[in-house]
């Protein structure tokens, strides 16, 4: 991120609840967090955005995550979602916009930026795994009489998985586990959504 795009991500931060507010208008403030079903604003309670934190790295202000896809980003990725614009340079401008920002000259140089909803949200979540050589999953399907999958394409292994466990308060982040990643296609192949099989990592068994 430039140094332009990163004081921009800083300013959205420090009005992280008034974004959300403008932008996720069908959630609500709990505690920390805004709690809403997804980033493009559908009711609900998958999606939370931190709205404290510093400006920066992890636990900072504005930084999100749907506990349902295992998506996450910043108020620049949020901001793309919910108006889903296909460039980095829209996504400046309608962050420039909202904090009353000159629109600099010359333009900022665009970059695309990915579609957030299903199955670009299948299609980046896959993408994050690896193979599942040499891995915890690697051993899950051994103990299951399933072996030479190492380097199966419709498989890949995620290290800290996102999964929100059934009764936890929903003003708290979810849990990270490990999890086998499996495509799931159409007739003609094209992903459209992944399984996930999260895994113990002391007994590389499923996770209760």
């Amino acid at each position: 991120m430039n140094s332009a795009a990163s004081e921009i991500a800083g300013r959205l931060g420090r009005e992280a609840e008034a974004v959300c507010r403008h932008y996720l208008s069908n959630g609500c403030k709990q505690g920390r967090y805004w709690i809403v079903g997804d980033i493009e604003n559908t009711p609900g309670r998958s999606l939370y955005v931190r709205l404290t934190g510093p400006t920066h790295g992890p636990g900072a202000a504005g930084k999100w995550t749907d506990a349902a896809t295992g998506e996450h980003g910043d108020l620049l990725d949020l901001i793309a979602g919910a108006r889903q614009l296909r460039t980095f340079g829209e996504t400046l401008d309608e962050a420039r916009l909202f904090l009353s920002l000159p629109r600099p000259e010359p333009p900022t140089r665009e970059r695309v930026v990915a579609s957030t909803r299903s199955p670009e949200a299948a299609r980046r979540l896959f993408a994050m795994g690896r193979p599942v050589g040499g891995t915890l999953a690697e051993r899950y399907l051994r103990r299951r009489g399933l072996s030479g999958l190492g380097d199966a394409p419709a498989l890949r292994f995620h290290p800290c998985c996102y999964y929100w466990r059934e009764g936890q308060p929903k003003d708290t982040p979810p849990e990270t586990w490990p999890a086998l990643l499996a495509k799931v296609t159409d007739v003609n192949g094209n992903l459209t959504g992944v399984h996930r099989t999260w895994l113990d990592p002391a007994t590389a068994r499923k996770a209760q």
